[in-house]
């Protein structure tokens, strides 16, 4: 309350003032205003300073519906719908019939795949409706609401009452044509189009909508019609600039569609920007499109997306080294750009550089731990390393959030698969929203659960419920395999060569063609198949790849080497096929040529952590031991979550650096990651045993003599027993290590040990 100074006694004048000051500064009046504020800053499109006012309005009156109404527009507009959705379900608990409150709710309601929340919104709707029979957004919400409910006769019949009550509305419009065209009524889908042009004639909106109808049903000469007819009645309409554009492309006039695409990419509709960058793509000329995608990003520095057009089209033309600068740019700007350490994230995983990888990605995590897409890439980055729980578990933490993600949820089932986890597999794919599970790709992965877990009559069932939808390789390669194991080798064969007709990359139906021919004993035959379909295929990487690695099983060694050089050819870019030349070098005992491709692999490729630890492996065969610990170091700075390379590091820094501190660190690390590789046992146990911690040792140590393979294993455990004091089981193991190998280099310095030398 305002204080007024005054010797006035007039308690008139002073009733007055009292009263109009209790009105100004009433919680009901500060509300208001800053409510009128926001709905100021929102019709400005600025979101979050319209949500800060409502928040005051809130924080003023508590208990006003709408207050917390407008506070979840607000939200809306900001793109925040799990606020939103808390904030109008506070209205509606103040204010049960606040309407604006629950058709809001309910259109976000409508928007997911939900089945009980589907119908939750629709009993909603149906409430609103009965007060408001005539209320077109209402009924156009319901409408969309039993469109994914299945429920397309009740969904027509509500969008032709909303027409009838709104004709210009185009979004309806809209909707009712597409839900005709699921009727296969392509002509009412027209006809409604049409009259949304005659009811809004000049609604720029309706025009494109019809032209975009016939641009989808392939009519290109009305549709290009359309589109100009809305250009000439707004030359700045960026939708109908695009349609037109890409009916000319689609039309082959290439010149005119670039003209158009280049008019887009100088406007101001930050979404179609690319489209120039696209088409240059599209025509194989992609050092202009990156000039061009340069141009965008340099023009507005703050448009995070044009960066991310830019970052990929430097990684598609290899060139990641400028890709890395321009993230670094970014970050040395802003080191929370939650963008530019997602994709550094997902660059150094694509270079195997997983520690840096790591880094940034749990960097992400610490700033937003409900970002769906940060835990997805961080399950890249376990998949990778081969640590399989942890990325089942990033799959599983990214679909918690986001339970609608049907990539992540298929994803999810295969790796239950490939873990020999088919029930877990069913369990997560038979909890997914009801809308999701007649997708062909959600019938796939349950066939492929169901095949882990023999249950074939079900599989039967989901193959036949796919393949009436349509024919994909997926299902032809289920159906062939499938039918290989009921022993019908001739179905397979015609299931799988279909497969490949659609897919001639489709190793997997390579593979089981080779299965069909070996069932029927029939190898060279299978094998003479796939020489014959790679050479129709000498562009396919994959197809080369696998040619090279069946023949190389084969011990045709100088075939798969002429197969992994075509695979090569195919795909520079892919190390790969170098790896694969590499491992055919070793196994023919031409070490020194394995050397020199690593060396050229990493001067070309840049940076990798398995050809870094394969150099280093070959070095130490050859007892460069200095440039072998180098290289060992190198593969652990980029993968720590490497095994091989930390066990190997710490054996290099115990045997020939003499560093069992260092040793020690990397040696625990390699045994937790994998506790059960009796070489890594044995490492462990050596350096501890260097380290005089005898019975330390042993522990480790005896788990590696447990596998008989390696008689130095053994002789490790005789010496770490008879150093504890145990003699007696030291010669005794000593006897089993001498029995295995007596001319072991090891053997003589076991024997001075357990005789107490």
């Amino acid at each position: 309350m305002r204080f007024i100074r005054s010797t006035i006694a007039a308690g008139v004048l002073c009733l007055s003032l009292f009263g109009l000051c209790s009105c100004d500064s009433s919680p009901e009046a500060k509300s208001a205003r800053y409510i009128d504020k926001g709905k100021k800053l929102l019709a400005k499109n600025d979101a979050p300073r319209a949500i800060l006012q409502f928040q005051n309005a809130v924080r003023a009156t508590p208990r006003n519906a709408e207050a917390h109404y407008q506070l979840a527009t607000a939200f809306l507009a900001a793109a925040d719908a799990g606020r939103a959705v808390g904030s109008l379900r506070t209205a509606l608990g103040l204010n049960p019939k606040h309407r604006a409150a629950e058709l809001a709710l309910a259109k976000l309601m409508a928007q997911v795949d939900e089945r009980d929340i589907l119908q939750d919104a629709q009993q909603r709707l149906q409430a609103l409706l009965q007060d408001s029979p005539d209320d077109a957004e209402a009924l156009h919400t319901l409408a969309l609401t039993e469109l994914k409910l299945g429920e397309l006769t009740d969904a027509l019949k509500n969008l032709d009452r909303a027409v009838s009550v709104e004709p210009q509305s185009v979004a309806i419009a809209a909707t009712l044509a597409e839900a005709k065209l699921q009727q296969r009524d392509v002509h009412g889908a027209e006809e409604v189009l049409k009259r949304a042009v005659q009811a809004s004639p000049k609604s720029t909106a309706a025009v494109v909508a019809l032209g975009q109808f016939y641009f989808g049903q392939a009519r290109l000469p009305e549709a290009g019609q359309q589109f100009r007819q809305a250009l000439s009645m707004d030359p700045n309409d960026f939708t109908a600039l695009f349609g037109l554009g890409m009916v000319e492309y689609q039309a082959g006039r290439k010149t005119e569609a670039e003209q158009i695409f280049s008019k887009l990419s100088r406007g101001t509709a930050k979404a179609v920007q690319g489209s120039l960058a696209a088409f240059l793509f599209q025509e194989g000329r992609s050092d202009e499109a990156v000039r061009e995608l340069e141009r965008l990003a340099k023009s507005d520095p703050a448009d995070r997306r044009a960066r991310t057009w830019l970052v990929n089209a430097y990684l598609s033309t290899g060139r990641n080294s400028d890709a890395e600068k321009l993230l670094a740019q970014a970050l040395k700007k802003n080191r929370k750009d939650l963008e530019a350490l997602l994709l550094r994230g997902e660059m150094a995983i694509m270079a195997q550089n997983f520690n840096q990888a790591e880094s940034d990605l749990n960097r992400v995590v610490q700033l937003q731990p409900t970002a769906p897409a940060v835990h997805y890439v961080l399950a890249r980055l376990y998949k990778a390393r081969k640590e399989d729980a942890r990325y089942r578990q990033a799959l599983a933490k990214a679909l918690e959030i986001n339970p609608y993600m049907v990539k992540v949820r298929v994803e999810l089932a295969d790796a239950f698969v490939a873990s020999q986890l088919a029930q877990s597999a069913l369990d997560t794919l038979d909890s997914a929203p009801a809308s999701q599970k007649n997708l062909l790709v959600f019938i796939v992965a349950r066939n492929w659960a169901l095949w882990a877990k023999g249950e074939m009559a079900e599989m039967r069932k989901g193959i036949d419920q796919g393949l009436a939808a349509g024919k994909s390789p997926d299902l032809l390669v289920q159906d062939g395999l499938w039918k290989l194991r009921s022993g019908n080798v001739a179905g397979a064969r015609s299931a799988l060569e279909s497969a490949l007709n659609i897919n001639p990359g489709d190793i997997r139906a390579l593979a089981a063609l080779r299965q069909a021919t070996t069932q029927q004993k029939q190898s060279s035959t299978g094998l003479r198949e796939i020489k014959e379909y790679a050479a129709k295929q000498s562009k396919s990487a994959a197809v080369q790849e696998f040619l090279g690695e069946t023949l190389a099983a084969e011990g045709l060694h100088s075939e798969a080497r002429q197969a992994f050089l075509t695979a090569k050819a195919a795909d520079p870019r892919d190390v790969s096929s170098d790896l694969s030349l590499v491992q055919l070098d070793v196994a023919d005992s031409n070490l020194a040529d394995a050397e020199h491709r690593l060396v050229d692999l990493l001067s070309s490729h840049g940076e990798n952590a398995t050809a870094r630890l394969w150099l280093g492996n070959l070095q130490e065969m050859k007892g460069d031991h200095s440039a072998a610990l180098q290289n060992f170091r190198k593969s652990v700075q980029m993968d720590s979550g490497n095994a091989q390379a930390l066990n190997n590091l710490a054996y290099l820094l115990s045997e020939e650096g003499n560093n069992q501190d260092e040793a020690l660190k990397y040696a625990q690390r390699a045994v937790e990651m994998v506790p059960d590789r009796p070489a890594y046992c044995d490492t462990l146990g050596w350096v501890l045993y260097r380290k005089g911690l005898y019975s330390q040792a042993i522990q480790y140590l005896q788990r590696a003599a447990g596998d008989k393979s390696r008689a130095v294993w053994t002789y490790h455990l005789a010496m770490a027993y008879a150093k504890s004091g145990d003699l007696a089981r030291g010669r005794t193991v000593f006897q089993a290590a001498w029995k295995q190998d007596p001319k072991s280099p090891l053997a003589k310095q076991a024997q001075d040990v357990v005789k107490g030398n």
